[in-house]
């Protein structure tokens, strides 16, 4: 893939360099929602649930925000998350504005390995994720080496998908999807069929739609290929049986594979968020 230009958004927090920071804090309903729609890569909300409870002491949100740098990263690896940011937001704006609304976009925060969320602690083991209480995506950019090495998914646009997948979640928190998925708790984190699979894969179909309409970025059908391989890569059948040699629909958070893939290609192919009611669906 390749940008038009070279702006990046503002909309950037990056805390990276700041060292390991304790990740203290409660869990709360936001904290159920962080471990439902957390982490690409199929972390079992058990594990996730447990990170989020941390209580190690450390510097408070706030006080890591003083000090963290704001705006477009100079590194090449920050400033492309930077970019794909500025295109969600100017996708997202338009959507918003053709339905009446206004659309207020997330802040994307970069950190290593540790990171104190208005959800609780965050950690890399978690994978991108998105905070509906600071409306805020959390990425460490290893999870990107971490996507080539584990599920040889090659170039740009797979992670570029993976960002457009985390502003998913934000626009569901937007409109009222988590809602949805709040009044089912923690019921809600386990099947085939439940809200949180059905979260994973509208995010996946919103995902699509940015890519659809992105402006100023060129999108090979190779980028689409390999968007769509990581998809697949990361559906909970496929990691289930790399994991532990069986298939567990009952546990299911994520999504299958060709439910992943079907729904990022219904994205793609109409550019219409309309078409991304994975809640109405009868059929995932």
């Amino acid at each position: 893939m390749e940008f038009g230009n070279n702006q990046g958004s503002s909309n950037v927090e990056d805390r990276r360099g700041l060292g390991p920071v304790g990740i203290g804090g409660g869990i709360g309903i936001g904290g159920i929602a962080i471990v439902v729609i957390g982490a690409l890569l199929g972390v079992d909300p058990s594990t996730m649930l447990n990170i989020v409870q941390g209580t190690s002491s450390g510097p408070s949100t706030e006080q890591v925000e003083q000090k963290a740098a704001h705006g477009d990263p100079t590194d090449a690896t920050g400033h492309f998350a930077s970019q794909v940011l500025l295109s969600t937001e100017q996708v997202w704006g338009q959507i918003f504005q053709q339905s009446g609304k206004t659309y207020r976009p997330p802040t994307l925060v970069l950190y290593d390995r540790l990171t104190p969320t208005a959800c609780g602690g965050g950690q890399s083991a978690m994978g991108p994720f998105y905070c509906p209480n600071d409306r805020k995506v959390y990425l460490d950019l290893s999870f990107f080496q971490e996507m080539d090495r584990r599920f040889h998914v090659a170039g740009q646009f797979p992670d570029a998908y993976v960002i457009a997948h985390e502003v998913g979640h934000h626009v569901q928190n937007l409109t009222g999807a988590f809602a949805r998925m709040e009044q089912g708790g923690r019921s809600a984190m386990h099947g085939a069929n439940s809200a949180s699979v059905r979260m994973e894969l509208q995010a996946d179909c919103y995902a699509g739609v940015w890519a659809k309409h992105a402006p100023n970025v060129k999108i090979s059908d190779q980028d689409i290929q390999q968007a769509l391989q990581a998809a697949s890569a990361i559906g909970d059948d496929k990691l289930q049986q790399q994991t532990q040699g069986r298939v567990v629909p009952d546990s299911f958070t994520h999504g299958s594979s060709a439910q992943r893939v079907r729904w990022f290609r219904r994205g793609i192919e109409s550019g219409d968020p309309g078409q991304c009611d994975t809640f109405s669906s009868s059929s995932l």
